[in-house]
């Protein structure tokens, strides 16, 4: 004969109510759920955020009017975009007074590419007066970066061979840069040299950028320092009067601007933690307590077979523990197919760079997830656990008659 252990009867107590199971279950796996993704997510807009903040070398960058929006949107989401003017305009910054150092870059944009799903943003820089992206790559590639080899990002697909096509052209890869979180992990770098040779290779594929463009004459931003001992604000005030024409967008703007946005999209996730965290156990003590009444002449019946009154509690206490731990695993599972995989696509619905936590960090927030979640129904069950354990069996067994 098979010993009626105390967990046998919560598992089987729980598969004769399945509805009331399986409905317990899914307020656990909501609180897991909530708990997981928005924990995850937080913390990897944060990163993304701080990455953006290590990454900017420029304090300003002066674009063609009109085009702030296509610069931001390279920056931080990836978008590729296209924008020129005049090479003269380098110049005439060169003579503003406080820029201690300025640099231009030039954009294409890719058709479709054996790398990527989608067209790519191509970045020209000078490698003689850059200070913004030789310094990352320099991680990555001693040495400076030879003509006809392009730097790409993190998100870049690459052959076995370490190559890329654009436009018909295979160009090697001298190093490929550590994730960022924002648009320069689906971007390409690449010399003035090897910009020409790809803006050649575009034209002869049909790739119509601007009418007359040139990279010898035309660049799409300039990017500039400050000089110490001169403010931000006063050195846009130096280049408007000296050159029209031209936006400038301050970094340091555009990384409060991703800070407001960080908080109201943590703010309203930690709005819906808190709703789950109140609610969850407050529903399940509930329902526990209800169970509870309902079965007053089944745990009367076990205490005259024999069972202790902490038995009985400890029945409640395990069916709560399934319930916590089933619910919670599903509720993290389903969190993980969410986060995950479309790491991307939310960064770029929200428009927020975007980088995960380290493995060792996602592994305790899934362990503290799940404690929560084991935790939280012996907690909603300790009330209808006491209750029960109190009741007088003579009068709950003859309760309705």
């Amino acid at each position: 004969m098979k010993t009626l252990t105390t967990g046998k009867i919560s598992f089987q107590n729980l598969k004769r109510k399945p509805f009331r199971t399986i409905a317990l279950m899914v307020v656990a796996g909501i609180l897991a759920f909530v708990l997981f993704s928005g924990t995850i997510l937080t913390l990897s807009l944060k990163n993304g955020l701080k990455s953006v903040e290590a990454r900017f070398g420029a304090d300003l960058i002066v674009v063609p009017l009109g085009y702030e929006g296509a610069q931001e949107a390279i920056l931080l989401t990836g978008e590729p975009s296209y924008f020129y003017f005049d090479r003269t305009v380098e110049d005439k910054l060169s003579q503003v007074e406080g820029i201690e150092m300025l640099t231009t870059q030039f954009y294409l944009t890719s058709l479709g590419a054996d790398c990527c799903d989608l067209p790519v943003q191509i970045i020209g820089f000078d490698p003689s007066s850059d200070f913004v992206i030789q310094p990352w790559i320099c991680q990555r590639l001693s040495g400076g970066v030879e003509d006809g080899k392009l730097i790409v990002g993190s998100d870049i697909h690459l052959d076995n061979d370490l190559s890329v096509k654009f436009y018909d052209k295979v160009f090697p890869v001298a190093a490929q840069l550590d994730e960022t979180g924002t648009g320069l992990d689906q971007s390409v770098f690449a010399t003035q040299a090897t910009i020409k040779d790809l803006f050649t290779h575009a034209k002869e594929k049909g790739m119509n950028f601007l009418s007359d463009t040139n990279p010898d004459t035309l660049i799409s931003s300039v990017l500039i320092k400050a000089k110490d001992g001169y403010t931000v604000e006063q050195i846009m005030t130096n280049i408007r009067r000296k050159v029209d024409g031209v936006q400038i967008i301050k970094t340091q703007s555009m990384i409060a601007k991703l800070s407001q946005s960080l908080d109201k999209f943590t703010g309203f996730l930690y709005f819906f933690a808190a709703i789950a965290l109140v609610m969850a156990p407050v529903l399940l003590s509930v329902v526990f307590s209800t169970s509870a009444n309902e079965r007053k002449k089944e745990f009367a019946t076990l205490r005259i077979l024999g069972a202790t009154r902490k038995k009985l509690a400890s029945i409640l206490i395990r069916e709560s523990l399934y319930i916590g731990g089933t619910g919670g695993t599903l509720g993290i599972l389903l969190a993980a197919m969410f986060v995950f995989p479309f790491s991307l696509l939310i960064s770029q619905s929200i428009g927020l760079p975007y980088i995960q936590p380290a493995p060792l960090l996602i592994l305790a927030i899934l362990l503290g997830t799940l404690l929560i979640s084991l935790l939280i129904g012996p907690l909603a069950s300790a009330y209808a656990a006491v209750k029960i354990s109190r009741v007088d069996t003579y009068l709950a067994f003859r309760e309705g008659e």
